[in-house]
């Protein structure tokens, strides 16, 4: 069994932990640490049988067993993993990273899951990121895509402390990986907090330009992205079919596409949803589901391959 701290006692934190105890096979949690000996998280931890900290990475670093961690998820704030990175390198620990921090290379499971087993940190984007970027890649992987966007639409119930003063790294965060991960040419993010009572599950549209390409291709690939994407995401879904609209010439794309970007003659729309499966959190809370769950995934794979030497 690989053993694994999680730093960050709230929602996300949580939710991890409990994924971990109920699904994984390969993963032991071995501490929950927080800062706030109040927290829920730090309670329900300790009720577990889970050593619980309330003083942060130093009462991580410090406690018995600390050498017998190999993977520490970061729950933290964007801010917060900075400092939690430079002091946990030093002992030679793998991070995943489930802020928009974005120090080490972007991963979306059922995109390029294997392609960082080396790095000592790997950056779990953001929720729209994990939701949307696969369905950019989908289409990259048939044909050219010089701009794609991505509207994230969540509960305003399930957007604690750290998402909203992370709204800025979330929207640089996931625009750049819809480039690096997703294959834009360019791509634009926009989070929507809807305040809608009874809370909404996340809604996800992803906007798409393209050239002249098979459209059955497009959606095949889609729909097969999808299907990987619920293998760890249950929840995980497409709304309504997948949609092909003609650009007319009246419509300045131009001012989205990069200049040296081949004529663009329809746009993709893809409508997704996300239903939490309310390990912790409430089924509306998808967006902090789909982070869990795909944190969940890469350490498991992580566990199975040891972090060369030459990376510690």
């Amino acid at each position: 069994m690989t053993k694994v701290a999680i730093l960050g006692s709230g929602n996300i934190g949580t939710d991890l932990m409990f994924k971990v105890m109920r699904l994984s096979n390969s993963l032991e949690v071995a501490t929950m640490v927080g800062i706030d000996p109040a927290s829920d998280g730090l309670a329900r931890a300790a009720r577990l049988g889970v050593t619980a900290i309330s003083t942060g990475v130093d009462g991580l670093i410090a406690m018995d067993g600390f050498e017998e961690i190999e993977i520490v998820f970061d729950a933290t704030s964007a801010k917060a993993h900075t400092d939690n990175n430079a002091r946990l390198a030093a002992f030679g620990k793998r991070l995943i990273d489930l802020t928009p921090a974005a120090i080490g290379p972007y991963v979306v499971p059922s995109v390029n899951l294997t392609e960082h087993l080396a790095e000592p940190n790997v950056n779990m984007v953001t929720c729209g990121g994990q939701a949307t970027i696969p369905v950019v890649a989908a289409i990259s992987r048939i044909t050219p895509v010089p701009y794609a966007e991505i509207v994230a639409s969540i509960a305003s119930r399930s957007a604690g402390p750290g998402t909203r003063a992370n709204i800025d790294e979330f929207t640089e965060t996931t625009s750049a990986a819809i480039e690096s991960v997703g294959g834009a040419a360019r791509g634009k993010a926009i989070i929507v907090l809807n305040s809608a009572e009874p809370p909404l599950i996340m809604r996800d549209t992803v906007l798409a330009l393209i050239g002249d390409a098979d459209h059955a291709a497009i959606q095949a690939s889609i729909e097969a992205m999808v299907a990987d994407v619920a293998s760890y995401v249950p929840g995980y879904r497409l709304k309504q079919a997948v949609q092909f609209r003609p650009i007319t010439p009246d419509e300045p794309v131009q001012t989205l596409i990069p200049r040296e970007s081949a004529p663009v003659t329809h746009q993709v729309s893809v409508l997704l949803e996300v239903e939490g499966a309310a390990h912790y959190l409430p089924a509306y809370a998808g967006n902090l589901d789909i982070m869990t769950s795909a944190a969940l995934r890469v350490a498991e794979l992580l566990g199975s391959h040891p972090m060369p030497e030459e990376a510690r």
